[in-house]
């Protein structure tokens, strides 16, 4: 038997960070918004007759074989593999990995590999988990692997796909699909890497420190990142292009002031370059500090937006909005 599966990557719009809990409980009408990406990771699990256990990343070259799964080592070299694997209890496999995404871009590139891997391991062990238990299965192995808490929103789009609202409240995690244009939005989006990995752990564990230890600033900043994430839904919902520059610039300039290396040089440069070239609003994608960040225009601006980041140093990355989340094929 085979299983092989896919889960796309996301750009996030507006309201990151506020998804990891208990964050989202200090401010009223928390969500966040996300769009599914066409860079997709991607698992394939082939069975093997010998009982054990190899586990292969086809982009690191890491690679590790056990006799069993018992016998894996989750702080190995394959951390988020090998505790998936023992936590599905599956043996006599080959699990074998790749990511279209950069290391390091900062658009759920681990956040999709989990959901593909947990739902290729769901459906080679013959287990029929609902979509939110599976999401917590993932969201809490990859807290046990970087070792802080990780937030809610990276596994929605990995798992459902298209372009969404995350809502966030006491009473849970809810993702609430959006209608919108996904050729509209798209037509007005440029996605570029700036060569920079980034860790997104330290970045958000050091922000939410601040905030849980009453720092005035963040809070307050917050609370703006949180009415800008309304004001976007409101705007995408209306296909109000400019408002949605406007609110998407808005949240750049709250977020980059939450914390020292949220921004960089070369990232302020990419993003006044690709200002000067029409670009009507900019943010880096996930916890910044490196990684890809995205840019929106007017469709006839783009071409412009486009060669400006590619002068300033930046890597273009060719992509669609994805309507279709985790995808599995057996044979």
């Amino acid at each position: 038997m085979r299983i092989d599966s896919s889960a796309p990557t996301r750009i996030d719009l507006a309201g990151g960070t506020l998804d990891i809990w208990p964050l989202y409980l200090f401010h009223d009408n928390a969500q966040t918004l996300n769009a599914a990406i066409s860079l997709r990771a991607h698992c394939s699990i082939r069975g093997r007759t010998d009982g054990h256990v190899r586990l292969l990343s086809e982009d690191t070259g890491a690679e590790v074989e056990a006799d069993g799964w018992q016998s894996l080592d989750g702080g190995g070299p394959l951390p988020l593999l090998a505790r998936l694997v023992r936590y599905f209890h599956a043996s006599g496999i080959d699990l074998i990995t790749k990511s279209e995404s950069p290391f390091g871009a900062g658009i759920a590139g681990s956040s999709a590999l989990n959901v593909a891997v947990a739902g290729a391991l769901a459906a080679w062990s013959e287990r029929e988990i609902a979509a939110e238990a599976l999401l917590a299965i993932a969201m809490n192995v990859e807290a046990q692997v970087i070792n802080v808490p990780t937030g809610a929103q990276d596994y929605r789009p990995a798992y459902y796909g298209g372009v969404s609202s995350v809502k966030l409240s006491v009473d849970g995690v809810r993702r609430v699909p959006l209608d919108i244009d996904l050729g509209e939005l798209q037509s007005r989006l440029v996605l570029a890497y700036t060569k920079a990995s980034r860790n997104s752990g330290i970045n958000n564990w050091e922000v939410m420190k601040r905030h849980i230890d009453g720092d005035a600033e963040v809070f307050e900043r917050f609370a703006h990142i949180r009415d800008i994430a309304v004001a976007m839904r409101e705007a995408l919902a209306a296909s109000d292009w400019p408002e949605v520059g406007r609110q998407l610039r808005l949240e750049w300039e709250n977020r980059k002031r939450l914390a020292p290396g949220v921004t960089t040089p070369d990232i302020d440069r990419m993003i006044d370059a690709a200002a000067a070239s029409g670009a009507l609003g900019a943010k880096v994608c996930g916890a910044g500090g490196g990684g890809c960040l995205f840019c929106f225009a007017e469709p006839h601006d783009v071409p412009a937006v486009r060669d400006a980041l590619a002068s300033s140093g930046a890597e273009i990355l060719d992509f669609s909005l994805e309507a279709q989340g985790l995808r599995i094929t057996r044979a």
